[in-house]
């Protein structure tokens, strides 16, 4: 475990955090998709799989901006639960119309802690003096953000009509 001396130290701490999470969400999200049963839902997730992806390349691009490789052992303990707690989700008997409801649940609980990470870390990288890392870390904030907005949408017009009519 390394030492946290500085708001630097904390900044690359938290960094390191997030880009196990979008690895862990990486693994994760194919399962999610799978278990979709809405159209849209699936789109969504499909979508947000592509981005993730490049949410990955951008964290590694920071990493390079400073200076820094990657690290290869990066978990984000966090992330780890909320997965546990979806994939577990997954295994009780879920009625099949109220199991998109879960399922955005469960991806709202991943974009919520994504969102809180990337907020502090913007505002951590300008407080350091490192605009331009956080202008990158603004731009996945607001495609979090984007994300969280359109599975409201999808649970307020489709899939939460479906769940209550079962």
């Amino acid at each position: 475990m390394s030492k946290i001396a500085t708001l630097e130290d904390f900044f690359v701490h938290e960094l390191t955090d997030i880009y196990g999470a979008e690895q862990q969400i990486v693994d994760a999200l194919p399962d999610m998709l799978e278990a979709a049963t809405s159209d849209e839902l699936k789109a969504a997730f499909e979508e947000h799989l592509e981005q993730t992806e490049t949410q990955v390349s951008r964290l590694e691009e920071i990493f390079a901006m400073l200076e820094m490789e990657p690290p290869e052992d990066a978990f984000c303990k966090g992330m780890e639960g909320i997965i546990k707690e979806n994939s577990s989700l997954l295994q009780e008997d879920i009625h099949p119309s109220v199991l998109d409801a879960a399922l955005i649940c469960g991806a709202q609980k991943v974009e919520h802690y994504e969102i809180a990470t990337y907020g502090t870390l913007a505002e951590l990288a300008r407080k350091i003096g490192r605009d331009d890392v956080a202008d990158v870390l603004t731009e996945t904030l607001e495609e979090e953000k984007e994300a969280d907005d359109i599975l409201s949408g999808i649970a307020e017009s489709i899939v939460n009509n479906v769940a209550t009519a079962a």
